[in-house]
């Protein structure tokens, strides 16, 4: 079962199929090219699939970002770590609709305190492409500091950023 977190402005719940023409979207959209895109709408329904499957396979995931009053999807954030990866990793996609408005640092401190508070983990990282600009103002905001660098097979050369310990979050 995906929990479902809550912030002041954000709900973080699981994929459902109306968010897909959303998802496919964003994936199929420019703004998706720092992940690998843009993706096909068959290659989006995979994906958004394989973010559902990676709940069962861990017990824990990424989440469906939605407005609290509207329940609009406005991205796709949490707990990553797919086989091959180096470590678990906090992951942060926004829509074009929640660009801008501080909804992936919101909705990445839910999940690392659901890291942290629920799952007990006492470190996390996240990995970027190193020309997102981006994802690494949001991991300088988020307290984390460069840690060293992870070769990809298909992304090529990713930074990886250390979140702070639980204790220095709190």
């Amino acid at each position: 079962m995906i929990p479902t977190l809550t912030t002041e402005r954000l709900t973080l719940r699981a994929p459902r199929w109306d968010d897909f023409e959303a998802y496919a979207a964003f994936r199929g959209s420019d703004r998706a090219r720092m992940l690998g895109g843009p993706y096909s709408r068959e290659q989006a329904f995979d994906q958004l699939a394989e973010i559902v499957g990676h709940w069962t396979l861990r017990g824990y995931g990424r989440w469906m970002v939605a407005d609290q009053e509207t329940d609009e999807p406005l991205g796709i954030v949490g707990l990553y770590y797919p086989e091959g990866w180096p470590e678990p990793e906090i992951a942060w996609s926004v829509f074009q609709s929640g660009e801008g408005r501080g909804i992936a640092y919101e909705a990445a401190k839910a999940a690392r305190a659901h890291a942290y508070e629920t799952l007990g983990w006492n470190t996390v990282i996240s990995l970027i492409d190193p020309a997102n600009t981006r994802s690494i103002a949001l991991a300088k905001r988020m307290g984390c500091v460069p840690d060293q660098n992870y070769e990809h097979p298909t992304h090529g050369t990713m930074h990886i950023w250390r979140h702070p310990a639980p204790e220095a979050c709190a």
